[in-house]
């Protein structure tokens, strides 16, 4: 790393911080970044990146778990009272919150993609005076939204590395296409990326997050673990009637929801690998006697493998329409995420180790973590790019933290954000030692 690099790295790394923090306190749930993507186009657009936004780059039938219309109009109001650049913010109106920025180095080489998403949780923040937000004047002023997996770090991240190539234009190769995707959290963004076709020229792709138990001086090369997952809401419409004097009148969508529930969890699970399924809410009813005549279920498919949970899944539909017609109910189902497996390209993964394991920072560079993981749909853009035989793989960039994600009192060592821009501009400054890229 020469000196001018390093130099540009300190002062990139602070304002960083300041964006990390400004994210962090107006946090933007899934398909509600409106604040978010605007300054993340404005900023691109202003260090010279061909920007697309919107409808360009978020194909809109294949967005899943999109709010009601009246909630993304409130909250797009509120992202411009809030900050939001008022020329890039009506590019976003409806939920159309992605954005990319191609950096064109005039020079032969491979395309390079990297994404970053840029969702806060629907979690309220822990207000407790010790939490590092709270101390520091950065804890989220939206309620029940809040930065509690490291998306505000994902995306200031991802603009540091941006600002940093564009003032080294001269070290690149090839192009460089930043990916900002809303709505990871629920696995439900990427896919109309990449289907909006975002990810068609990339050779190479890398894909990043922080955390998720490894420690801070770490690097996983490329986690291979995610679990393929689909989400449903699933609504089971019946018909009211007295419980006392006519309960035959009725058709019980609450027996219909529970019979389902017992069954769903009754599902052999499968010989070849990790299957999981889950019901996290089951509302029902609406008094004592009456009969119920709706009912509300939230529900996951896992597995270790696409074909797994697709198992899973086929048995799981299965048995929530069989529940409807042992009622004489209606099952209304909507599926609202959902996300693939996919492996790191052990080529990759190989280069990935050959350059961290020179930066400062980092002690140990991992082959895979050594974490159980949950379920990303950044695997959608991988086998995107993989199956256009090109090459991913999805980094993890260990960090302290002070509570575990998804927890009212996450927050991160802001250190990590240093070592993963470091790591990044490296791995793209580096790119021609990569096996059998196109020089």
């Amino acid at each position: 790393m020469n000196n001018q690099t390093t130099s540009l790295i300190e002062k990139t790394f602070g304002q960083m911080i300041e964006w990390r923090r400004d994210f962090h306190k107006f946090a933007e749930s899934g398909w509600l970044e409106f604040r978010t993507a605007s300054l993340v186009a404005s900023k691109l657009e202003a260090w010279g990146y061909e920007v697309k936004a919107g409808k360009e780059v978020v194909r809109k039938e294949s967005r899943m778990g999109v709010p009601s219309a009246s909630t993304l109009e409130e909250n797009e109001k509120r992202a411009l009272e809030q900050g939001a650049d008022p020329k890039w913010l009506p590019y976003f109106s409806g939920g159309l919150t992605g954005v990319t920025g191609t950096l064109d180095s005039g020079r032969p080489g491979p395309t390079i993609g990297l994404r970053f998403d840029m969702d806060a949780l629907d979690i309220q923040e822990s207000h407790d005076e010790e939490h590092v937000p709270v101390k520091e004047g950065f804890v989220s002023i939206n309620a029940n939204m809040m930065h509690a997996c490291g998306h505000d770090a994902h995306t200031a991240i991802g603009l540091g590395l941006a600002k940093l190539l564009a003032e080294s234009k001269d070290r690149l190769s090839g192009k460089i296409v930043f990916i900002f995707q809303p709505a990871e959290e629920g696995v439900r963004g990427a896919k109309s990326m990449v289907e909006a076709g975002a990810l068609d020229e990339v050779d190479i792709f890398f894909a990043s997050h922080v955390g998720t138990g490894v420690p801070l001086g770490e690097v996983v090369s490329g986690s291979d673990g995610f679990l393929a997952t689909t989400k449903l809401d699933v609504t089971y419409k019946g018909k009211a009637a007295h419980a006392g004097a006519n309960p035959e009148a009725g058709n019980n969508a609450l027996l219909a929801a529970a019979s389902a529930v017992m069954n769903l969890h009754a599902i052999s699970r499968h010989s070849e690998g990790s299957s999981r399924i889950n019901v996290g809410v089951l509302q029902a009813g609406s008094g004592r006697n009456i009969i119920p005549a709706s009912a509300h279920l939230k529900i996951e498919t896992r597995g270790e493998t696409t074909e797994i949970n697709e198992y899973i899944l086929k048995n799981a539909l299965s048995i929530i329409k069989g529940a409807a017609g042992m009622y004489e109910t209606e099952a209304v189902i909507d599926v609202v995420g959902e996300a693939k497996t996919s492996e790191s390209n052990k080529v990759l993964k190989k280069y990935i180790k050959e350059i961290t394991e020179n930066i400062d920072e980092v002690e140990h560079v991992l082959d895979d973590s050594p974490f159980a993981a949950g379920s990303e749909d950044a695997t959608y853009m991988m086998e995107r790019v993989k199956n256009n035989n090109g090459l991913a793989s999805y980094i993890i960039f260990g960090t302290s933290l002070a509570a575990g994600h998804h927890n009212e009192r996450f927050d991160i060592d802001e250190t990590v954000m240093r070592i993963a821009l470091k790591s990044l501009s490296e791995l793209i400054f580096n790119i021609e030692r990569v096996e059998g890229v196109a020089k």
